[in-house]
């Protein structure tokens, strides 16, 4: 989709004959609003639009065919509307944008995102663009959320059990989601939402992304790893070769390798061949050797993994009092993770003694694609209308069969009170500590963000 006046709902093509007529611009809001998931979320997802949809002006060619289509399709279209756009503003859509910064986490009920007009002609322009705005922000910053919400979990833990918190951290969590999403935009922008809590990914889409709308140079690493097809392909007969392959193929100082070892029978992998047949193979690499068990039991599974390991292996015991695994020696569990489920897998890995520096955990489609706009339960609303004498009137809803839909009244502003974030009216905040700041304007982009300002602002 390149077209940015078909990147809408269809029934938003009608709504420029809906407003009042004294309407002469629109203010609308976005936010999170309270929810069951999560209370504060990490903004993030408005710069990649503006790049990729405000950024591009409006042709002619798009005018003509958002005409046929819409006239095709049952709906009214706007076609002096839009060629004022054209002619009069250069093809950019005549807004202003203010918004926090991204990457701060925001507590939920507090708006990070206004869209003004500046246009008295197109006030309708600020609802029309909900569609492809709300989703621009929504799936972004959910996933960084969720995947935030598990570097907490993962911190407690390392915090209570390793001597190396701030080393493990940041590859705790590795991204496999690039299969699962719906496409190829999902997985960049969910799988760089990742990135801004972790450094390991196996989204390709995710570095490109990173790239292109923050300037990482790198956002992310990975490590040579076996799949099934791999080792299946040796045949049952010859798995210890496979093994003895991977071992060798990426040996060198500081490699690590992960080797899927579930082919067949993961106990007997584990004691019969990695502590057995091939121990002091492992011993003699200069590397890490991280051995994934990819079915059982999400959380019994990898227990008993580091527990069997302990014992062939054996490891040290650290200040904390907690055992860590000889370093040639390590697991990664990307089957069946959940905030829930790593949760109750460290905990049981501390019940045993074991410190959270023996395990990586991996996150699929559970991380980029089992989440949707009601995870944080986003929304966009109209919150203000300013009539033909200048005159800003508060616009809101306040559904009686469900209050918690309704909505702010009146132009936003956040600010700081008492250490939190909470949102005010703008017109009772002076505009130097109003946290939302323009960012865009009739088809510039006033601030660009880097992507080590959204992992220091999500720290």
């Amino acid at each position: 989709m390149t077209n940015l006046i078909l990147a809408t709902d269809s029934y938003k093509h009608s709504h420029f004959l809906q407003y009042p007529p004294e309407t002469r611009a629109i203010s609308a809001y976005i936010e999170a609003r309270p929810n069951d998931f999560a209370d504060e979320v990490l903004f993030m997802g408005l710069q990649p639009y503006l790049m990729d949809y405000l950024g591009r002006p409006i042709t002619q060619a798009d005018i003509d065919e958002a005409e046929a289509v819409c006239t095709a399709h049952g709906v009214p279209f706007n076609g002096k509307g839009w060629q004022i756009v054209l002619d009069e503003h250069g093809g950019y859509l005549p807004i202003e944008i203010r918004a926090l910064p991204e990457g701060m986490i925001v507590p939920t009920g507090v708006p990070m995102v206004q869209v003004e007009t500046t246009d008295p002609r197109l006030p309708w322009l600020a609802t029309f663009i909900e569609t492809a705005l709300l989703r621009a922000i929504w799936y972004p910053t959910t996933v960084a959320t969720l995947s935030r919400q598990c570097r907490l979990i993962i911190r407690a833990g390392l915090e209570k059990t390793s001597d190396d918190v701030e080393g493990q951290l940041p590859f705790k969590l590795h991204d496999f989601g690039a299969r699962g999403t719906s496409s190829g935009e999902s997985a960049g922008l969910g799988g760089m939402a990742h990135l801004v809590n972790f450094m390991g990914t196996d989204t390709m889409e995710a570095l490109i992304s990173a790239r292109h709308y923050y300037g990482a140079d790198m956002a992310g690493f990975s490590i040579p790893a076996a799949e099934h097809s791999t080792m299946t392909s040796w045949g049952r007969e010859r798995e210890e070769a496979a093994y003895a392959n991977m071992l060798d193929a990426f040996e060198g100082e500081g490699k690590i390798v992960a080797v899927v070892s579930d082919s067949y029978d993961l106990d007997a992998a584990l004691t019969g061949i990695w502590g057995g047949s091939l121990r002091d193979k492992v011993l003699a690499r200069k590397g890490t050797l991280v051995v994934r068990p990819d079915s059982g039991d999400p959380v019994e599974t990898p227990v008993r993994a580091v527990k069997t390991l302990w014992e062939a292996f054996g490891g040290t015991v650290n200040t904390k009092g907690y055992g860590v695994l000889d370093p040639h020696v390590r697991v990664i569990q990307g089957d069946g993770m959940t905030p829930a489920t790593i949760a109750r897998l460290i905990d049981r890995l501390i019940e045993e003694g074991f410190a959270i520096d023996n395990i990586a955990f991996g996150m699929g489609g559970g991380l980029l694609q089992q989440v949707n706009r009601d995870t944080l339960r986003f929304a966009m609303k109209a919150n203000a209308m300013r009539d033909a004498a200048g005159v800003w009137r508060g616009v809101a809803k306040a559904p009686a069969t469900d209050p918690g839909k309704s909505s702010k009244a009146g132009r936003q502003a956040v600010v700081l009170e008492n250490g939190g974030m909470v949102a005010r009216r703008m017109h009772d905040v002076a505009d130097a500590d109003n946290l939302l700041r323009p960012v865009w304007r009739n088809g510039t982009m006033l601030v660009r963000h880097s992507f080590d300002e959204l992992r220091s602002r999500g720290a």
